[in-house]
């Protein structure tokens, strides 16, 4: 199934939610966490800080209120109070006694801090305290000063308050601006991450995908140009040699199948050749002995006085006899196999043999037979007998078709020896040069030829492992090669 465009988004998809739950998620939440804490922190100091600057009021009048009650002035003890309340940091401001009661106060203060735990402290210690608490139905920071006499003693206590949401409304409104920062930046950069994932990678992502699409049997060859990252361009080599290989594999196919059609195709010829040699092998030994039977009568009637018209018509008798034992002799030929009977041979020695016998076949005379290359010594692996027959059937088939010259030569040429016949008949047309090796085949006229002889020089070659081809030569006639292979040597 091809990919689609669909699939690749959804692959372009899944990588940017991949990055954004791997990568950008968990860097927001500990920035988050970290502002968090940071805040925290800051919370804190403020928290501190604000405590410091009560304890550094409370100190800068605590002298003058103890002295103030020291003295019982009133008038001291509310322009002091009211100096600290114009201050503009607190919320309220109170005196008590050293039992607790107030004396004066300005806005939020306690009525009575006899049960306040931070004064009791403050008042047994001696040291400045304070700590968050409820006045007036709102929270707090109480901070409490002791208001020590000339002789040592603590005479009261000066409380300063500030509300809670003074200390955090500035934190508040941090926190505020942190947040809305925090928000923008997670916003941003989950944009950056996904247009930069579209930029560097989403769309080199898509057009390979795409010319992914285009792969399909007979056309695996990938030749889109590596774009993107390294780790993309390595895939797009992978994706290449895979195509490669999957040609190859095509390929390889293509030629298993071609080459099992072809086995298929020599099985059955098999087959064919087979059951015709075993139908050849019957004809000719029930044809033989009749044949052998009228050949015999024939010569017993030579031997009388016959007159001329009975003589030539005993003559015919005996030449039809003839003809018809040629045609079994040349069916046994073309289906005899005897490769258990191959020994090395010098392939031009027999054919030199060939050409002495040539000379003297009927089908030869007139014509002249040159050779050419047979100087060379030549080894194949070959039947002798079925090899020269081979030869000497193509030389008499050239014989039959030249008009005057016959030329018998030897090539090596790729571990093969050619055996090359020429003439200079007509020749054969291209559309009738694989028909002619089937049996009963002929070019000639009805009567001038069984078909047979180039059946027997397919089958001899078929057994020895060669081949032959048909073609033309430089003078328009038929060129026959027949190509043997070189005997190796073992």
């Amino acid at each position: 199934m091809k990919p689609s465009l669909r699939s690749a988004g959804q692959v372009i998809g899944t990588i940017q939610l991949t990055l954004v739950l791997s990568i950008v998620v968990p860097l927001l939440v500990i920035s988050g966490l970290a502002i968090y804490l940071g805040f925290g922190a800051v919370e804190r100091a403020l928290n501190d800080r604000l405590q410091e600057d009560l304890e550094l009021v409370a100190r800068a009048t605590s002298g003058p209120l103890s002295r103030a009650m020291q003295e019982k002035d009133e008038l001291v003890i509310s322009d002091s109070l009211k100096s600290i309340f114009r201050i503009g940091r607190v919320s309220g401001v109170s005196v008590f006694d050293k039992g607790g009661a107030r004396i004066a106060s300005l806005g939020l203060a306690d009525t009575d801090v006899g049960n306040s735990a931070s004064a009791e402290q403050v008042i047994n210690s001696g040291e400045l305290g304070g700590a968050f608490r409820w006045v007036d139905g709102q929270s707090v920071f109480s901070h409490f000063t002791p208001l020590v006499a000339n002789d040592g003693r603590i005479q009261g206590l000066l409380q300063i308050t500030r509300r809670r949401s003074d200390f955090h409304e500035l934190l508040a409104s941090s926190r505020l601006w942190a947040a809305s920062i925090w928000s923008a930046l997670a916003v941003t950069i989950i944009l950056v991450v996904v247009l930069g994932h579209y930029g560097a990678v989403g769309r080199h992502v898509s057009r390979l995908l795409s010319t992914m699409e285009e792969l399909a049997p007979g056309h695996w060859r990938f030749e889109a140009e590596p774009s993107g990252p390294r780790e993309l361009r390595q895939i797009y080599g992978g994706v290449r040699d895979m195509g490669e290989r999957m040609a190859r594999a095509e390929e390889e196919i293509r030629q298993r199948v071609a080459k099992e059609r072809q086995l298929a195709e020599r099985l059955e010829y098999q087959e064919k050749i087979a059951m015709i040699g075993r139908v050849a092998g019957g004809v000719a030994h029930e044809l033989g002995a009749p044949l052998n039977v009228i050949q015999g009568r024939a010569n017993i009637l030579a031997r009388h006085e016959l007159t001329d018209e009975q003589r030539r018509q005993l003559d015919d008798i005996g030449y039809q006899v003839g003809r018809m034992t040629t045609i079994i002799q040349q069916l046994l030929d073309c289906f005899r196999h005897v490769p258990d009977s191959r020994r090395p041979v010098s392939l031009n020695a027999v054919l030199k043999d060939v050409l002495e016998r040539a000379g003297e076949d009927e089908k030869c005379r007139g014509k002249r037979l040159l050779s050419e290359g047979l100087e060379v010594d030549a080894k194949i692996k070959a039947e002798p007998v079925r090899l020269e027959l081979a030869c000497l059937n193509v030389v008499r088939n050239a014989c039959q078709a030249a008009n005057s010259e016959v030329v018998l030569s030897m090539h090596c040429s790729h571990n093969e020896w050619e055996v090359r016949v020429d003439d200079d008949g007509p020749g054969i047309v291209e559309e009738k040069r694989e028909a002619v090796f089937e049996p009963f085949y002929s070019t000639r006229p009805a009567g001038e030829g069984t078909g047979l002889g180039l059946a027997v020089v397919s089958s001899v070659l078929k057994e020895h492992g060669g081949r032959i081809e048909i073609g033309a030569n430089e003078k328009g006639g038929c060129r026959m090669s027949l190509f043997w292979p070189v005997e190796t040597a073992t």
